[in-house]
């Protein structure tokens, strides 16, 4: 059997991975880009060999010279003899999906050097500036034992905040003369700096950015032990100001040892709850859903006979095995009287039962009278007005049994469930009931007969 089609692939890789070599790597990085079953496997293998790497974010709008940046500092850090990864995010291709390699082609210097690993990699639709695979490509990179990991975002907006989620610090490049430097301040990606770089600093302009920029920093209160910007000029071209920035990186990197590993729990929680969200969503759509129905409550939602609260209520009771209800027990029976004192004599008297609660509902017009059976109870009600529903019960059937009570978890839940299951019901949206309850009638249509309440007990 070749080793492509090897069931035992993911080990070996990952072994040569750990080795070093670049083409496991690069092999390995398509595997998690490509969400193969291998790349979960591959990972876990990996994962114990990682956190050695320190990995520096560089971000910023289009134009800023950052791939170019990228590849001086790259050189920069190779004159001490350290290894360098470099994960380019490049914008995605509309035809094929993958990355346009702009960054590739600037970094071409590096091609023949065994110290330096390059991978362009397509967002793929993934917003935020970076592609969903980067997490683990710089893992990659670390498990393969590159002493730094370089990731540059796409740089195609203000938005490009997930950086600060990835790396151990983010470095924002601006460039004069491309807009608005006040406008530029407003950006998202302000807000994450470690450290500020003004490239093309050769170019007009470049004074009245870094003023702006140290203005602003000026605005913002620094205590004595904490970390404050610096603003660099680099002329990216010519590797003027780069040593100065890797001076930078490496002081920063000093500072903030005692918080690196709070800042790389940060990180890790952010990662597994992206996870854990992307495998509930495989979730529901192979495991829970049947097909179509998710379409169909979308298209509900569309059409407003279904708000998305609901449906996330109800979504996630049908994914925690609870089929919207959670669990039902009876809660208790409705019992419709025209004479409650002339009632309670028989069950008070004859059976002993204790009247627990005596309460008007104004919402529904009537008079309850509670009597605990065990575990459930008896609701004796009297009508409080001639418009009440169970007035015209009594009318028109005669006292007895009006409708059973059931308990749920979440009656809201229940609801939604239950239009997605086409039940005819009496009430869309809970209402208070007795004792605070939150309650909702079942059409007798849907239940052959028997009216049906839902009730969820609402604790203070």
């Amino acid at each position: 059997m070749s080793e492509q089609t090897s069931p035992d692939r993911p080990r070996r890789l990952s072994d040569r991975v750990l080795d070093g070599d670049p083409r496991a790597i690069a092999r390995a990085i398509s595997l998690i880009e490509d969400e193969a079953p291998q790349a979960a496997e591959l990972v876990r293998a990996v994962f114990p060999h990682t956190g050695g790497a320190y990995l520096v974010g560089i971000t910023g709008p289009p134009g800023a010279g950052k791939s170019t940046l990228v590849d001086r500092l790259t050189a920069q850090l190779r004159q001490g003899g350290e290894t360098v990864g470099v994960i380019a995010v490049d914008p995605t291709s509309p035809y094929t999906g993958g990355a346009i390699l702009g960054d590739r082609v600037r970094m071409q210097a590096h091609a023949g050097d065994a110290g330096v690993f390059i991978r362009s990699m397509a967002t793929r639709g993934h917003l935020g500036g970076l592609a969903r695979a980067t997490h683990e490509a710089a893992q990659v990179l670390d498990a393969a034992g590159y002493d730094w990991v370089i990731i540059e975002t796409v740089g195609v907006g203000q938005d490009e905040v997930d950086i600060v989620r990835t790396a151990d610090i983010s470095v924002v490049t601006l460039v004069p003369g491309a807009g608005d430097e006040v406008q530029a301040l407003k950006a998202g990606i302000m807000e994450i700096a470690d450290v500020f770089v003004v490239n093309k600093a050769d170019r007009e302009g470049a004074d009245r950015l870094v003023s702006s920029i140290e203005l602003m920093l000026a605005l913002e209160e620094f205590g004595p032990d904490e970390w404050k910007p610096p603003v660099l000029r680099t002329q990216a071209t010519s590797g003027a100001g780069v040593p100065e920035l890797a001076a930078a990186i490496d002081a920063y990197r000093t500072h903030s040892t005692a918080g690196l590993m709070s800042r790389r729990r940060l990180r890790d929680e952010f990662r597994l709850r992206e996870l854990l969200a992307a495998r509930f969503m495989l979730h529901l759509e192979t495991e829970v859903f049947r097909a179509g129905e998710l379409a169909a409550m979308l298209d509900r939602i569309a059409e407003r006979t279904l708000d998305p609260y609901s449906a996330a209520a109800a979504i996630l009771s049908r994914a925690l095995g609870r089929d919207g209800t959670g669990a039902v027990t009876l809660d208790h029976i409705g019992i419709a009287v025209r004479d409650i004192a002339a009632a309670t004599t028989f069950y008070r008297d004859g059976l002993g039962l204790q009247i627990v609660a005596t309460e008007d509902v104004p919402s529904q017009r009537v008079r309850a009278h509670f009597l605990p059976v065990g575990a459930s109870s008896l609701e004796l009600l009297e009508a409080t007005s001639v418009e009440s529903p169970i007035a015209k019960f009594v009318e028109t059937r005669g006292p007895g049994v009006h409708h059973i009570t059931l308990r749920v978890d979440d009656v809201r839940a229940a609801l939604a469930e239950l239009k997605q299951r086409g039940v005819r019901l009496i009430d869309d949206e809970p209402r208070t009931g007795a004792q605070g309850a939150l309650v909702a009638f079942v059409h007798p249509s849907s239940t052959h007969g028997v009216l049906v309440e839902l009730k969820q007990v609402v604790k203070d």
